[in-house]
Order: C-alpha cells, then structure tokens, then sequence
C-alpha cells in the first residue's frame, strides 16, 4: 500500500482549556509530514480527519497520543488511491459538531455504547431494538441500516426539534444511535436523555466502525463521507458517486445519468431553482 493515502478519522470530548494554543502546532506538524484535512478544536474537545502517506500519518497519530488528554482516542481507518482532501485546516469552534450545546462535558458510561460485533449479534436475534440514523437526509438517503428511523434532518442542528416530535411510544424502547464515526451521537444521546428517553445506546466508532469490524450486514446502500471520496461501500472502497457543483447534493452514478445534470451546474435537486435564477 505505498502508494495509496491512510485516512484516519477520531474525536474526544474533553476540556481544552489551551485550544488557541493547540492550534499552530498541529497546522505545523501537519503540514511538514504533508498530511491534508481537518483538524476542529473546541474548548469541549478535538475532531480529526485527515489522509497523507501511512508512515507519516503514523508520526502524527503517536505524536497526537502522547498528550495524555489524546492518548485513548480510537482512530478509524481506510485507505484510498489518492489524497482526498486539497489542504490542511486546522479550525478553532465553539462545538467540534454544531448543535447549539457547547463546551459539552458529559461522558457517558459504558453502558451507553454499543460495540458493532454486539449490535451485529443483537440483530440476527431479530432483538427487540429500534435504530436512529441522526445524520441528514443528503446522507440517509444514499444508505443506512435496514428498518432505522430516518429523522429527516437538514442539518444536525434541527435535531432537538425532530426528536420533540417523535411519539411518545419510542420514551421506553431500547434505541440505538448511529452516525458515521460516533461524534454526532455523543450530544444525540444527550438531547434524547434530557427529552425523556430512558434507554438510549449509541454505536460505538459509528457506521464506519461498523464497516470496519463487521462489514455490511443489514446495512443497504454506501455511507457518505465528508471529503473527496463522497461515499464509501461497507468493504471501505469508494463508490461512483460524486457532488454536485452547484447544491452540494451527492449523486449515485444513475443520478448523474439524469437529464439536469450538468457538471458545475445543476442536477435533479437544484434544477428548478438553476432555472428560476436564469429566467429572472
């Protein structure tokens, strides 16, 4: 694989009272070992995804685990054939996921995680769990598990509300959370707490942890990804689909057959808004 880009992607919750100051040497460090993506600081915590050649990406990862703050973060893994982003950012926020609650703090025990392997078994006993995909719809609708709920998000920030609406028969059954790498489930789980739900687990390293131990039983579909890849099947292997220029909605390969797809343009999500704009 020498040729190829390790891409790693990890997070913790944790207090980062000197965030400012983590800033510049992770920048510089990354750009020296010619590593590419994004690094988010947040006084509540750190999010990474980055890609670059795996000797280096290594030199990163046990420089990053030797603050002690860092040192149990689990990474997540894929390879690709090229770089999949175009620069190295290194951003300071207010959240490491935007959902309006910042300097978030609250670990969850273990007992508010559930391990793939553990969900893959609980599934093939046809287990009495109810699945919650909490990503957007631009990202459910090219893949999920099979029977989740689908909550119909434009963006994670309308979570709180979508959840205010759910029927009151969900405040009992044991519920399942899952993303793609875990993070936005952290403040899910405790948003579905604070709203009265008594039993909630999230996936633990998210779908694409699941992928990784279990692979892609009772997953239909890919899973989108925030970089150049756009989405992955369950054996991590990049697909066909691409993003449209022009509404940043991703397309399958049948999407792009379209008639309103035109690179840079328009495709069927944006068409008649493309249209309405020519016209006037």
């Amino acid at each position: 694989m020498t040729n190829q880009h390790l891409n790693i992607a990890g997070y913790k919750f944790v207090v980062l009272p000197d965030r400012d100051a983590l800033r510049q040497p992770l920048k510089q460090q990354c750009d020296e070992l010619g590593l590419k993506g994004t690094i988010l600081l947040s006084f509540e915590g750190i999010n990474i995804f980055i890609a670059g050649p795996e000797e280096n990406i290594n030199v990163f990862r046990t420089s990053l685990l030797g603050d002690e703050r860092f040192a149990d973060i689990e990474f997540k893994e894929s390879y690709s054939e090229h770089q999949p982003f175009n620069r190295m950012n290194v951003r300071l926020k207010n959240e490491i996921i935007s959902v309006g609650l910042p300097n978030f703090n609250r670990i969850e025990p273990d007992d508010g995680r559930i391990r793939p392997q553990e969900l893959h078994e609980r599934l093939l006993n046809d287990d009495d769990l109810v699945l919650f995909d909490t990503r957007n719809t631009y990202e459910t609708r090219l893949g999920t598990f099979q029977n989740a709920i689908e909550l119909d998000l434009d963006t994670f920030r309308s979570f709180p509300e979508a959840i205010a609406k759910l029927d009151d028969e969900y405040k009992d059954k044991e519920i399942v959370m899952f993303c793609t790498g875990g993070v936005r489930c952290e403040k899910a789980s405790v948003i579905m707490k604070d709203a009265g739900f008594t039993n909630i687990k999230q996936l633990e390293g998210g779908i694409l942890g699941y992928f990784e131990q279990v692979g892609g039983d009772y997953w239909d579909g890919e899973c989108f990804v925030f970089d150049k890849r756009v989405a992955l099947l369950p054996n991590l292997t990049e697909t066909g689909t691409t993003i449209c220029f022009a509404c940043r909605e991703p397309l399958t390969p049948k999407e792009q057959l379209h008639p309103a797809y035109v690179p840079g343009e328009s495709c069927s999500y944006c068409i008649d808004r493309h249209q309405s704009q020519t016209i006037h």
